[in-house]
């Protein structure tokens, strides 16, 4: 540390992602952690040669894609403001996430094609 705090959320985000003993003990040593570290403690998901990287990411990508867009909105939005309530006000969350699906097209969709072992042809209603 140079007589400063880290800015821009650095202590908000590292603590939430890897833990607050840990964060403590990287903020204010100031020791330098390896890539397969970040990967173990889950700060990064995975650790690749920079030659599959791209692959990788758009693999990942074109997966998460090929789902329902209004439920990977719900998913995204739940979890993200579910790291900022409590537990039980997360699952109420979740819940509400979870109901707002129930009468979309896309929900059908999906129902129906899991039951015909198809892949669904999601339309975002």
């Amino acid at each position: 540390m140079r007589g400063i705090t880290p800015g821009a959320g650095g202590t908000q985000n590292l603590a939430r992602a890897i833990g607050e003993r840990r964060a403590k003990e990287l903020i204010l040593s100031g020791v330098p952690f390896s890539a397969s570290e970040a990967e173990t403690w889950g700060l990064v998901n995975r650790v690749l040669p920079p030659e599959h990287v791209m692959e990788a990411t758009l693999a990942i990508a074109n997966r998460i894609a090929g789902n329902g867009p209004l439920a990977v909105r719900q998913v995204k939005q739940a979890i993200h403001r579910d790291l900022q309530m409590s537990l039980a006000d997360g699952l109420a969350f979740e819940i509400e996430a979870y109901n707002r699906l129930v009468p979309t097209e896309d929900r059908r969709e999906g129902v129906l094609a899991f039951n015909e072992r198809r892949k669904p042809n999601f339309q975002g209603r």
